[in-house]
């Protein structure tokens, strides 16, 4: 059963599940018109402020600088909570637009016709995208479905660890950090088996110790035995915790209860100026867990007129004002070229924010180029290999 196979008997047991109810709670709801603003289903981070290096107190410099009105809704639940909430539920009564993992939930929405394929014509931004999307590109599949365009790509990145640089005292460039004994106890992983497994797995096989042929999906002896070196850490004593929610990590990091932390890069940006401390984000040199985030427009979308606003919305996610302030803010990849034109250009951004941005571009192209670097997966095929041992390793 190849990956496809695997999700579209993932979506048909979903949709049983959701049963009649789901199907008819669609039914009835009242059409907007697309004088109505953009209702969009979305995280917090998918903004910034027109001031560099802030996230906007609201949605209104995005929506301003797209020429649109935009009505935000916090996005919840889980990748198949999702699935069901747009392929029977009222998801597609309430959003116009949104946003998940690409290289899953594009195919895994398109192939129940939950999403509409896009018209990269109505985006002329869509000529700065870079090159790994483009035909043939390594992520060219994360925004294709049957190799259509049903989606578009705003941020990416290669996550790896931070860690507190004067405590530890060096530069850390492997993962064999978390599970050295000089570090026991000051340790946090993130509680999700997805990344956690993942970097474990690089790691492990990377290093030797463990025959993984693909990370990004293991078969269920692989997630076996990345699970229970794990559950052999735990029980030692290797981790202070598993960090859960981005508040958490920032916690952790920035009152130093742990001196190194699995993460995303917002959490170590954040952390680093909480604390005043030189928090930093390293490149290891097994591997990393790339991904990106991706906009997609819902068929109820498009049936209610939105088509142009979300175009012009996505106009703006691929034009260098976004992708200068995305990185400044979050640390995020530019999804666009032009972006450090555009910056040294720009008077809104000071020197020493110029220099701060090209010092995190020069990392993600260095994290980038790691040849071990496995993409994220959001539905493997032995996904219930994988939520099961997580269960074991969360008990142990």
């Amino acid at each position: 059963m190849d990956q496809m196979d695997f999700t579209r008997r993932f979506l048909l047991k979903s949709v049983g599940a959701a049963g009649l109810v789901g199907a008819t709670s669609s039914l009835g709801l009242s059409r907007a018109f697309a004088a109505d603003p953009l209702r969009i289903w979305t995280i917090g981070v998918a903004k910034v402020g027109a001031e560099p290096g802030t996230g906007g107190k609201d949605w209104g410099d995005m929506g301003a600088q797209a020429g649109i009105d935009i009505v935000y809704n916090a996005k919840s639940g889980s990748a198949d909570q999702a699935i069901q909430k747009f392929v029977v539920g009222d998801g597609n009564d309430l959003y116009d637009a949104i946003t998940d993992n690409g290289g899953g939930m594009e195919d895994a929405l398109a192939s129940q016709s939950a999403i509409t394929a896009l018209d990269t014509a109505q985006i002329p931004n869509f000529a700065n995208i870079i090159d790994a999307y483009k035909d043939g590109g390594d992520a060219a599949s994360t925004i294709r479905y049957d190799d259509t365009i049903y989606a578009i790509p705003y941020i990416s990145n290669a996550d790896s660890l931070a860690f507190d640089f004067e405590e530890v005292g060096e530069e850390l460039t492997s993962w064999e950090a978390c599970f050295a004994p000089e570090f026991k106890g000051r340790v946090a992983l993130q509680n999700d088996f997805g990344p956690t497994f993942t970097n474990t797995a690089i790691y492990l096989k990377q290093s030797g110790q463990l025959d993984i042929a693909d990370p990004s999906d293991m078969t269920a002896d692989e997630v076996a035995g990345v699970a229970e070196f794990l559950i052999t850490k735990k029980q030692e004593g290797q981790f202070r915790t598993f960090w859960d929610g981005f508040q958490n990590g920032v916690d952790l990091l920035s009152s130093g209860e742990v001196l190194l932390q699995s993460c995303w890069e917002p959490v170590q940006i954040v952390a680093a100026k909480k604390a005043g401390k030189d928090i930093r984000y390293g490149t290891m040199k097994e591997g990393h867990q790339t991904w990106n985030n991706i906009w997609m427009l819902t068929n109820g979308g498009d049936e209610r007129g939105q088509a142009e606003a979300f175009y012009k919305l996505m106009n703006l996610y691929l034009d260098p004002w976004f992708g200068a302030r995305i990185i400044a803010t979050y640390g995020y990849q530019p999804q666009m070229t032009g972006v450090m034109d555009y910056i040294d250009s720009s008077p809104d951004f000071s020197e020493e924010m110029k220099a701060v941005i090209a010092e995190r571009r020069e990392r993600q192209q260095a994290r980038y180029a790691v040849p071990g670097n496995s993409w994220q997966n959001v539905f493997p095929t032995e996904i219930r290999a994988y939520q099961d041992w997580w269960s074991k390793v969360q008990s142990a």
